[in-house]
């Protein structure tokens, strides 16, 4: 059975750090691609940050490039998203999503981050 559960998600001031968690089972994760997104209320999903499986190069949206960090740890079958210096308008549900090769797309449940004051 795939899975793709994300935690570490909750509330934080802006200016705060939080890292985000994504642990996968049920496929071959070593062989995917993977992603973070996000939707804010009202708006369309975005694509936040993504890594290639090995060699893992990494992309970033351009609201987040500087204060983000997308990594993976294919021991562990998991994907990270560090999130710094986070405003008011990183506020969404993020969702992990992973891709093969061939297309195959799974994701989680998605996990909320709130920024305020």
């Amino acid at each position: 059975q795939v899975r793709l559960v994300e935690s570490g998600g909750g509330l934080v001031q802006p200016g705060g750090s939080l890292r985000l968690s994504c642990a996968a089972s049920g496929f071959p994760f070593s062989s995917y691609g993977l992603r973070w997104y996000r939707q804010a209320p009202g708006k369309e999903r975005e694509l936040v940050a993504g890594i290639t499986r090995p060699p893992g190069g990494t992309t970033y949206a351009d609201s987040v490039k500087g204060r983000f960090t997308i990594s993976r740890d294919n021991a562990k079958n998991q994907v990270y998203l560090q999130m710094n210096s986070l405003k008011p308008e990183d506020t969404a549900v993020y969702y992990c999503n992973a891709r093969s090769p061939f297309g195959h797309e799974h994701w989680g449940q998605g996990t909320q981050v709130t920024v305020s004051s």
